[in-house]
């Protein structure tokens, strides 16, 4: 009787951790959660949490698999679901990487790439413009809910990459690949805007330096490009921030 519940705990005590390896993995990588102002505490207590949540639906699922499993199958058991774990939340995560880099290249259109600004998500100094985009996109990102909808595709996941079967050589690979595909073209969209604008403002710019020489062109036209800029960037901002909360939730849905 008593090794018999001892067995069973053993296995639920198991099961438990297999679930936290996917979760866990997954909250390392995925946007709001895994930011560097978050305290590693903080990130442990959410997983942790999250596990033990989500452990009674899964049970059924994966004590099959790791009931009387070897210990190598086990190994093998925890390093798949801690990269499937790590796919997904890095799905999500070069979303918001491709904007920040072209954030960073918007933020240079406008003149804005010589002015640091305070890091949030990161250490490392940045235009001041990229810190207020890549803030904006993490607060909608909790607001709209979508973080809820990271934790439904985990579970969801568990039809797609079952615990135990075989992953394809490169299926991580592929998965990355269409989604970093997906994150800059839908990024590029964004901030073509901002590309045109740089491209009309340094060909006038250039053409005025040429008809009149004497003229410190460069250093005049400064504050006119900077307003352009903020013009352009009010006027399109509502539109920049919600197709790309759009291309973040279609990737939430798939």
């Amino acid at each position: 009787m008593i090794s018999s519940l001892t067995s069973s705990l053993t296995d639920s005590v198991l099961v438990t951790f297999i679930v936290f390896c996917r979760i866990g993995g997954c909250l390392m990588f995925v946007p709001g959660y895994s930011s560097g102002i978050v305290p590693p505490q903080i990130r442990l207590f959410i997983a942790l949490v999250t596990t033990f949540a989500l452990t009674p639906i899964l049970i059924a699922v994966l004590k099959p698999v790791t009931e009387n499993a070897a210990p190598l199958t086990l190994a093998l058991l925890i390093g798949s679901e801690t990269l499937v774990g790590s796919v997904i939340g890095l799905g999500g995560r070069v979303f918001f990487l491709a904007l920040q880099t072209m954030a960073t290249v918007m933020a240079s259109a406008i003149g804005l790439s010589n002015i640091p600004g305070t890091p949030i998500a990161d250490t490392d100094p940045a235009p001041a413009l990229v810190p207020l985009i890549m803030a904006s996109v993490t607060t909608l990102f909790f607001v709209t809910d979508q973080h809820w909808q990271v934790l439904r595709g985990l579970m969801n996941s568990y039809d797609v990459w079952q615990p135990g079967s075989r992953l394809g050589d490169s299926m991580p690979l592929d998965q990355l690949v269409a989604r970093l595909s997906e994150a800059f073209v839908l990024t590029l969209r964004i901030a073509s805007p901002f590309i045109v604008y740089s491209v009309i403002v340094n060909l006038a710019v250039g053409l005025i330096n040429k008809l009149t020489p004497a003229i410190p062109v460069y250093f005049v036209s400064v504050p006119f490009v900077l307003f352009g800029g903020f013009l352009l960037l009010y006027l399109t901002s509502d539109e920049l921030l919600t197709q790309f909360m759009l291309g973040v939730s279609s990737w939430l849905v798939e």
